[in-house]
């Protein structure tokens, strides 16, 4: 692939993967813009794994108190820490089960465009409507498991693209009361297994083809998206601090729009 166009696919990738505004609805838009080929399913994984790699750094404390809890328990003591883990595994058991289904069904998973475009719009309309009228009462410590499996099963959502994993489970977080910034916490951390199970998927599909001029643009593309995604992830967390979600609500709103006029030959 180009240089430039994995730079573009990597930056775009690491600012959008964790803010609330479907990275897939501006991916789509890299292509059409550019006049050059979709890069693929691998070169998107490979993208998701740098900012995979960016959110363990950012959220190092959590992940090494969950290793700890974790390792505590498996000795047979109790431990508070872990509670976080189960959660997180709690909220990963639908999207898995989805996600194994569609790359069976459906390998090269769903890219039309107006699918983006009308995901895009409504579930911007979700999250600002959620955001809006959702109380600001609970934090990670309060959730139960029905609320990480609701959080979970709306994840599942995110298979459609343009929906947004972060922005669907930021949605549903809104919905069952929690703190912007506690359920902006909770869906990146929740993004690690999710992640990390595709990258694992399609990394082995990237070893069987064999391609070194390939492994050198996977390697090349997510170095590129850790660093931004890093400082996407820092920005959007201080954001949260004194602000609401509705400024992505709204950005959601006229990308999607813009996409559909795309979409329906709106510029053509």
């Amino acid at each position: 692939m180009d240089l430039v166009h994995l730079a573009v696919i990597a930056v775009i990738q690491g600012i959008t993967e964790f803010l609330p505004v479907s990275s897939s609805g501006h991916l789509v838009l890299v292509p059409l813009f550019m006049q050059v080929p979709d890069q693929g399913l691998i070169i998107d994984v490979a993208v998701h794994m740098g900012t995979l790699c960016a959110v363990i750094v950012y959220f190092w404390r959590d992940v090494w108190a969950m290793m700890g809890g974790l390792a505590r328990v498996v000795k047979g003591r109790s431990d508070p820490k872990a509670k976080l883990a189960g959660l997180l595994f709690a909220a990963t058991i639908p999207v898995l089960i989805a996600g194994f289904a569609l790359n069976y069904y459906v390998p090269e998973g769903i890219r039309a465009l107006k699918v983006i475009g009308w995901s895009t719009f409504c579930f911007g309309l979700a999250l600002l409507i959620a955001d809006q009228i959702g109380m600001t009462l609970r934090r990670i410590d309060h959730l139960k498991m029905s609320d990480a499996v609701i959080i979970g099963l709306a994840q599942a959502l995110a298979l459609i693209p343009g929906t947004s994993r972060s922005g669907i489970c930021m949605t549903a977080g809104r919905i069952i009361g929690m703190e912007r910034r506690e359920i902006a916490r909770f869906s990146m951390l929740l993004g690690i297994p999710v992640i990390l199970g595709a990258g694992l998927i399609k990394g082995w599909e990237a070893y069987k083809i064999g391609n070194a001029q390939l492994n050198i643009d996977i390697i090349l593309s997510g170095s590129l998206a850790f660093v931004f995604a890093l400082a996407s992830i820092t920005v959007m967390m201080a954001w949260l601090r004194r602000a609401s979600f509705a400024v992505f609500g709204v950005y959601r709103l006229l990308l999607g729009g813009f996409l559909l006029t795309i979409a329906y030959g709106g510029f053509s």
